[in-house]
């Protein structure tokens, strides 16, 4: 094994594969030589235990950096952007319309700079960047990623080039240019765009977030499970609902639950973890469902193409953690997913890209099979906004009234819109 190296305040010490355990220096690393399995980044927490508290971190800064010491990073003075400590909702009116009793969304639909969980990941990835020399960084992307890249990059005054498949949504295309990296569109589905990543990533010296600085990356996912943890009151939940794209964010998420406790922040217990997919790309929740331990990639086609990833890297790992976990991972339509996005909408004012819908109706599903209990604290996640797809719901919500300028246009108008929505118009009482 090369000798590894980090920083004296740094907890991170290496690289290990986590397949044979083969470990390897703290470098833009992501395969194990031997065995070709992924790397992950290993940490020594036991000299966290005592010297890192609760009330060290809410002292912190009112981001993920005061989660800085479970992070993989050896500066004191990481990419700031304001990313995380995003609200954990109650949703009370979701929950009355689906029958559950302590239902919380967890709202990256806010995040900082670019409106996902994106942000955090990159934040990790970019920091590391620029501590392993890199000036110019790069990712294959579905959208959020690369928005949230071209943001990130351009705050740290990175050089940057994305590369994304040619028929993605536009305000996704939008938020990335506005930025001014260069943007490659390449026509293909995202695991193609991955694939010529990775040749590219093999013949210029970038920084490729998901790909060789992935082991960092997706240690940003963390600050999910660290952020609930801590707003809970230092409490795990009963029960997570997060989507399912690569399956990182879902490992990631109880990966920051174990480290709490392994610190001695939060009591010991078992959550649940339940994972959504797209019908159109669900090779996970195929493999839940058919009880294999190995994923057969499949050809992504639905609207929710930020979690359209047909080969996905960590879906072993959750089929495992779900497992394991009592949990479950399922599969909705299109249609349930468009219908998801409306029902958040409507209850709880979140407007929710499509992996968000995807995950809403899934939990629908969860519960009316009997498989989430009534009585958990359950946390939904919510990783985008729906600002990013609208064209997912154009003609699927309605239309303006349209009127002349006057009262009588006004009266027609609302009679027709309680007849369409059949509103009981009443007096609201604060």
């Amino acid at each position: 094994m090369t000798q590894v190296t980090s920083s004296s305040t740094a907890t991170f010490r290496a690289l290990k594969c986590k397949e044979c355990g083969e470990e390897y220096e703290l470098a833009a690393l992501h395969v194990c030589e031997f065995c070709f399995g992924p790397l992950e980044v290993v940490y020594d927490l036991s000299s966290l235990r005592g010297r890192v508290t609760r009330e060290s971190i809410q002292e912190g800064p009112h981001s993920i950096w005061r989660y800085r010491p479970f992070l993989p990073v050896a500066t004191e003075n990481p990419i700031d952007v304001g990313t995380g400590m995003t609200p954990l909702v109650r949703a009370n009116r979701l929950a009355r319309r689906l029958g559950l009793k302590n239902l919380l969304i967890k709202n990256d639909a806010v995040n900082m700079p670019t409106l996902s969980f994106k942000d955090r990941v990159v934040s990790v990835a970019l920091t590391r960047a620029r501590e392993l020399g890199f000036t110019t960084v790069s990712c294959a992307s579905t959208g959020n990623l690369a928005n949230s890249t071209a943001a990130i990059a351009a705050h740290a005054g990175l050089d940057c080039c994305v590369f994304i498949p040619a028929d993605l949504e536009a305000g996704k295309v939008l938020g990335t240019l506005i930025y001014g990296p260069t943007v490659i569109a390449v026509q293909g589905n995202y695991d193609q765009v991955n694939r010529l990543c990775s040749e590219v990533a093999n013949t210029h010296p970038w920084g490729f977030v998901n790909i060789n600085l992935r082991p960092y990356y997706s240690e940003g996912s963390k600050t999910l499970g660290y952020e609930v943890a801590e707003q809970l009151g230092w409490q795990l939940p009963d029960h997570v609902v997060a989507p399912l794209a690569s399956g990182s964010l879902f490992t990631k998420i109880y990966k920051g639950f174990q480290d709490f406790i392994q610190v001695g922040l939060v009591e010991d217990k078992v959550v649940r973890f339940s994972g959504a997919q797209a019908e159109g790309c669900s090779p996970i929740a195929q493999a839940f469902a058919e009880e294999r331990d190995f994923i057969t990639p499949v050809k992504p086609s639905t609207i929710a193409k930020s979690i359209a990833i047909g080969n996905p890297a960590d879906g072993v790992y959750a089929l495992e953690i779900a497992r394991k976990t009592g949990g479950n991972i399922s599969a909705v339509s299109d249609a349930e997913i468009v219908e998801g996005m409306k029902l958040l909408a409507e209850t709880e004012g979140i407007f929710t890209e499509t992996a968000g819908g995807t995950t809403i109706a899934v939990l629908q599903k969860l519960v009316a099979a009997g498989k989430i209990d009534p009585e958990e604290t359950t946390v939904a996640y919510i990783t985008g906004n729906g600002l990013k797809t609208q064209e997912a719901v154009q003609g699927y919500i309605g239309e303006p009234l349209t009127i002349q300028p006057n009262l009588e246009g006004f009266e027609r108008a609302l009679e027709r819109s309680k007849t369409l929505h059949r509103l009981e118009w009443q007096p609201v009482l604060v």
